[in-house]
């Protein structure tokens, strides 16, 4: 799977579609009007992608639009060739429809993930295609769209997203169990041994285990968590409850939303956009791979357990409370580390390298708190805030966010240094 591949014209005529014309020059590529409309098409498609998605969990939706937005930059990229490919390269000419190649490679993955939503999806392609003159541009285009998906569909047969079992963690103090008030299983518990789409596996970057039961650094947690983070607190202020709140969604609804605003912001062209896409959520997906290898590899429990069941810790600092509950409901896997945080690692990380750290103030909003808008002005002020949240809500404990964002922050590093790299054309 990590070898690149090259996929010539045969393979449309495989798969049954219109050949894209074999690789040429670069001479006639993407003009100015054209660039706007392909930058706007890949925007409105990783709308697409999220609205699709949206009927999965959090892990799937992640690592499903990794695919469709590595399906999207390598069709536009196959047509401008401004950046080595992730993994193939369809021949084309160069004059082929990017909003045809676009659109048709996030159809044809979102329509395999989601069979379900093919009407819908149906509908969205035949609104992007209205957009393009018929011809050879848009069939060129339509075919270099098509390939691009079914080649990456394939390179993802054997990821072994379907292997759940996993062993019991066993039971005891500091020891993960099903939490309240559902008291539901482990999902998806063998999710840390999913091939990635860029690490050579989810232990890379396997952070250290949490701190022991008995010292300092857990005490303090403890201690914050059980006054900041309780439903009834007292301690935690409306600011911090909204936070809480809002940050209480999927990263890529949530990380993807300054993206789309961005591109179109700063004028990028189309396959520059599908780049930032690309990078944002593939690694986003990895740094997903990598907290689930890290939660089952040292099954933390999580503070509502902890609290209620402190008097058998050892740590003279902590006090039970049967009662304590957190504000938000707290999710069923193992604490240590934050899958929000290394999201946002990865997500500041990248968004940064591609923006600048200053990027000009952008806006978010959440799911978890309609019409609510926050805006900032760098991406790791908007990560900080997400760290925090997590803590304000009573799931996490500190220093399981901070490793969190730590551990994104180095699978955000590896995605900018190994993959998507300009040609120098």
């Amino acid at each position: 799977m990590r070898g690149r591949v090259v996929v010539a014209a045969a393979l449309a005529g495989v798969l049954g579609f219109a050949a894209a014309p074999t690789a040429s020059a670069t001479a006639g590529r993407a003009e100015a009007p054209t660039a706007r409309a392909g930058t706007q098409a890949v925007v409105d498609w990783n709308r697409t992608a999220l609205a699709t998605a949206a009927v999965s969990n959090g892990i799937h939706e992640g690592h499903n639009l990794a695919l469709v937005q590595a399906a999207v930059f390598e069709a536009a990229n196959s047509i401008t060739r401004r950046y080595r490919p992730y993994r193939v390269r369809i021949g084309a000419a160069g004059h082929e429809s990017v909003v045809a190649a676009v659109a048709s490679a996030a159809h044809a993955v979102l329509a395999a993930r989601y069979p379900e939503q093919r009407d819908a999806l149906d509908e969205a392609l035949a609104s992007s295609l209205v957009q393009v003159p018929d011809g050879p541009s848009e069939t060129g285009g339509v075919a270099v769209g098509r390939a691009a998906a079914a080649a990456l569909l394939a390179l993802r047969t054997g990821e072994h997203a379907g292997n759940v079992p996993y062993p019991a963690p066993g039971s005891g103090p500091g020891v993960w169990v099903p939490t309240p008030p559902s008291f539901s299983p482990p999902l998806e518990p063998g999710w840390g041994r999913v091939t990635p789409y860029l690490l050579g596996s989810g232990s890379q970057f396997r952070p250290p285990p949490p701190p022991a039961l008995t010292s300092g650094r857990y005490a303090r947690d403890f201690l914050e968590v059980k006054a900041v983070g309780e439903a009834a607190s007292t301690t935690r202020t409306p600011h911090q409850t909204e936070t809480a709140r809002f940050w209480n969604a999927t990263g890529a609804k949530l990380w993807n939303q300054p993206v789309q605003r961005l591109v179109l912001a700063h004028a990028h062209e189309p396959t520059r956009a599908a780049r930032a896409f690309a990078l944002l959520n593939l690694a986003g997906a990895d740094a997903v791979i990598a907290t689930w290898d890290t939660k089952f590899t040292y099954h933390q429990w999580r503070p509502v357990t902890a609290i209620r069941a402190a008097a058998d810790d050892g740590n003279p600092a902590t006090d039970p409370d049967p009662d304590w509950t957190p504000l938000l409901a707290t999710p069923p896997y193992p604490d240590h580390v934050s899958a929000a945080s290394t999201i946002a690692g990865a997500a500041e990380t990248v968004l940064a390298a591609t923006f600048g750290r200053r990027p000009g103030p952008f806006s978010l909003t959440s799911p978890g708190l309609p019409g609510v808008v926050r805006t900032y002005r760098s991406f790791s002020a908007a990560a900080s805030e997400d760290v925090d949240a997590r803590v304000w809500s009573g799931i996490h404990w500190r220093t399981s966010d901070r490793a969190g964002r730590a551990l994104g922050q180095r699978v955000g590093r590896y995605a900018l240094r190994h993959t998507l790299q300009p040609t120098g054309r």
